[in-house]
């Protein structure tokens, strides 16, 4: 295993947070996806069991990603330890994706503040995989809430999560298990066989970090309002198993009780409409401000996280 330094890890988010996601930079979750596609094909002619090649196609991408990771690392330690730390910081930089999970959906906000509701449709559609061209301005509002939510654990507790158990290797094998998850992990013909692994590993993936996340968001909450920390606690664990997913819905019934406002319900995926209970429906239907209030929730979680595992490293 490769140590991972607080110094590293504290680095890597102020690099998040200071940059987002630089149009310029190559990022490596563009090279996975690339990777993805390439594999894809050659996989289903290789193995005729779909769920066996899909096992297979999934598995090999994550070990190869961990073990390339791995590598580079270790050849610029021998190079230089400084140069090594760098290195660490900078991949690790490229698994958060808090600042631009905030950027985006304050676009939305700001376009249901300008009443360009068009506009805000689209800007949601980039971050969300519901249809939104028939949503009115709640479910819009609730869509970017939701999204805010649950990317806190996806886009940056799951990684950090990953880094602090097994160093960057395995929070850059994660992003492998998200970018499979989000291109094949579907239930429709083409992948309801052969993405099946990669969802079912996405789910165990995130398992942990999501029931995590009711912790951070809670104490988050608790310092923007003590009513609300109690609120985003108790909403997280009674609610939070109300989703489809076995763990998403802990960091949005977090957010929901957090912010007082009534997330979920059903909605259209890919031309069918998806049945889901509604989560924190003793609260009221969120507003436009909910976005802006939900992405300074996530930063401020993103941070304490941060904050308690650089506290872990230092001091083990």
């Amino acid at each position: 295993m490769i140590e991972l330094h607080w110094y590293v890890l504290f680095a890597a988010f102020i690099l998040d947070f200071a940059l987002g996601d630089p149009e310029k930079l190559p990022h490596p979750v563009i090279y996975m996806g690339h990777a993805i596609d390439f594999f894809e094909g050659r996989f289903r002619r290789y193995f005729k069991n779909l769920l066996v090649s899909g096992l297979l196609f999934a598995a090999g991408l994550i070990f190869f990603t961990w073990l390339m990771t791995f590598v580079v690392i270790k050849l610029s330690i021998s190079l230089s330890p400084l140069f090594g730390n760098f290195v660490q910081m900078g991949l690790l930089f490229f698994c958060f994706s808090s600042k631009s999970l905030e950027s985006a959906a304050l676009s939305v906000f700001h376009a249901l503040e300008e009443n360009n509701i068009k506009t805000a449709r689209k800007k949601v559609s980039y971050i969300v995989g519901r249809q939104t061209d028939a949503l009115d301005q709640t479910g819009v509002i609730r869509a970017s809430v939701e999204t805010v939510a649950e990317n806190f654990v996806d886009g940056f507790l799951s990684p950090l999560f990953f880094a602090m158990i097994g160093g960057v290797p395995l929070a850059l094998a994660y992003k492998m298990v998200n970018t499979l998850d989000s291109m094949i992990g579907y239930k429709n013909d083409t992948y309801i066989l052969f993405g099946r692994a990669s969802a079912r590993i996405d789910d165990v993936a995130n398992f942990i970090p999501a029931r995590v996340s009711v912790f951070i968001i809670s104490l988050s909450a608790f310092f923007l309002s003590f009513k609300r920390g109690g609120s985003a606690f108790k909403t997280g664990f009674l609610q939070g198993s109300f989703h489809k997913s076995p763990n998403a819905g802990y960091p949005e019934a977090s957010f929901a009780g957090a912010l007082e406002i009534k997330l979920g319900g059903s909605n259209v995926y890919h031309g069918t409409l998806v049945e889901k209970p509604y989560i924190g429906k003793e609260f009221k239907d969120p507003e436009t401000k909910s976005i802006k209030q939900a992405c300074d929730l996530m930063i401020l979680a993103s941070f304490l996280a941060t904050l308690i595992s650089c506290s872990i490293l230092f001091i083990f």
